[in-house]
């Protein structure tokens, strides 16, 4: 993985809607650009994986992302399980490394830096999902770079 160069997609998955973002490695553990990108809002199976078909098709990721809920403790609640079978749906349907990363106040940090830049409440709550996928995406960045440095 130290080298790996690519795409990463991240997913905040949530039972109506899925953020997505966007990101790219660029080696030797160097974090690229990575953005917010979409949010797929569908509650259908067959529709929400047509969407991330069609993006890792677009954007041809090395690895895949999923935000893992936990309770504030770090111990698992309902959502961490259904997380956990999407991560292991993504890797049966699309063969890719997925990584699962610890999305605690994934939600809340995004909102409040959506609300920081003067977004209203229905801005943010249209971007709020993808934005949370953003800070999924950083937080997976950070802890690959340490972990890459350390190495």
């Amino acid at each position: 993985m130290p080298d790996e160069q690519g795409s990463v997609l991240a997913f905040d998955f949530g039972v109506k809607r899925i953020g997505v973002a966007l990101g790219t490695l660029l080696g030797a553990g160097r974090p690229g650009p990575a953005r917010a990108l979409t949010t797929i809002d569908a509650e259908a199976n067959d529709a929400r994986f047509a969407a991330i078909a069609a993006l890792i098709a677009e954007w041809q990721p090395v690895r895949l992302l999923v935000g893992r809920p936990l309770n504030d403790d770090g111990t698992p609640h309902e959502m961490t399980a259904r997380c956990e079978r999407f991560a292991k749906q993504l890797r049966g349907r699309f063969r890719l490394p997925v990584d699962d990363v610890d999305e605690r106040f994934s939600s809340t940090e995004a909102d409040a830096s959506l609300r920081q830049r003067g977004l209203s409440w229905r801005e943010r709550k249209a971007q709020v999902d993808a934005e949370a996928a953003l800070v999924i995406l950083q937080s997976w960045f950070e802890t690959h770079a340490q972990a890459t440095a350390a190495a």
